[in-house]
Formats: structure tokens, C-alpha cells, sequence
């Protein structure tokens, strides 16, 4: 079922965007060329809930899309970088927040038909604000806090747009609604 590389060149190669072009043999012999594949690295997302039980969101302006939307923190893991502690590291440069625990829920490919990476998911809970925001110098992040039922109302009400995000909130609350 797998295909077989036969070339594959490069078109750019950038620590946040490498996007090569291959030519493929399936196995029935058929030849895909070309096939193009972005490369990123693996990243990390969280549902984070403070200790008084609301989620902490960041508003962002997404140039892609051209729009500022809301969102759950996350970001890119480092090289060499445990999973969990990126997350931890995520939220409190992006939110200033840290956490008690850490629920693993998964990982997922976003387009697994161009993209090459996974995002890994987390629930995050017992947050309590420590510190200030450190950014990186592309990132204008305002934060928000809502309580958990109003998260649920905003996913509920397609206000948060990011599928990745959407994902990982349904894990989030399915875990969260099988222990009560």
C-alpha cells in the first residue's frame, strides 16, 4: 500500500515551512508526479483550565486567513523537546499561565494529504497566572478567560475556527464530562 519515493527536491526549506515536490511509484506502478509535501515540525496544543474553571484563549491576528481569531494556545515543540514539556512551555510564554496536570487526549494529523506533522493535545488544568506573557516576535496575543460552559457555547457556536483546536476540545470534553 505504501508508495515508493523515486525524487524528491526541495522548493523551500525553512525551519517553519519546507515544502518539497516528489515523484512517487504506487504500487499498482502507476506514477504520481508530482506530488507535493510540506514538512513542519510536530506541534502542541492544550484546552487550558485555570483553577477557578475557566479556559484561557488567545485572540490572534492569522495572516493566512486574514482575520484575528480566538483560539487555545499552542505552538510549535523544539527539537529534542519532551511533548509534555513543550506544552507546559507553550502556555506560559503565550498566557503566562502554569498548570498542575497535564491529560494526554491524543494526536492528529491535520492534512495528511500535503502536511507531514502531527498536533499533539493536552488538557491542561489547575492553572494559576505567574508570569507575563513572553512572545515570540511575530505573536500580538490577547488573552481571554471564559468559564468551561462558555467555552462549550463558543465551540457550539463554530466561534472558534481553528480545526486542530476544535479537536482537541472535543477530547477535552469528552474526558471532562466522563468523570462527572
Amino acid at each position: 500500500m505504501n508508495w515508493k519515493k523515486l525524487s524528491s527536491k526541495y522548493l523551500s526549506n525553512h525551519i517553519y515551512f519546507t515544502a518539497r515536490e516528489d515523484r512517487c511509484e504506487r504500487p499498482d506502478g502507476q506514477i504520481v508526479d508530482p506530488y507535493f509535501v510540506v514538512e513542519m515540525p510536530p506541534s502542541v496544543c492544550a484546552v487550558p483550565v485555570t483553577e477557578n474553571n475557566e479556559v484561557v484563549l488567545v485572540r490572534q491576528y492569522r495572516h493566512a486567513i486574514g482575520k484575528t481569531i480566538v483560539e487555545i494556545p499552542g505552538g510549535f515543540i523544539d527539537s529534542g523537546e519532551d511533548v509534555q514539556k513543550a506544552i507546559a512551555r507553550e502556555l506560559l510564554e503565550e498566557t503566562g499561565y502554569e498548570f498542575t496536570s497535564y491529560d494526554y487526549l491524543g494526536k492528529i494529523a491535520s492534512n495528511p494529504g500535503m502536511i507531514d506533522n502531527f498536533t499533539y493535545l493536552y488538557l491542561a488544568r489547575g492553572g494559576k497566572k505567574i508570569a507575563a506573557q513572553q512572545l515570540d516576535h511575530n505573536e500580538e496575543i490577547e488573552l481571554l478567560t471564559v468559564p468551561l460552559e462558555k467555552f462549550r457555547q463558543m465551540l457550539q457556536q463554530n466561534e472558534i475556527v481553528q480545526s486542530l483546536h476544535m479537536a482537541c476540545a472535543f477530547y477535552a470534553f469528552q474526558k471532562i464530562d466522563g468523570e462527572k
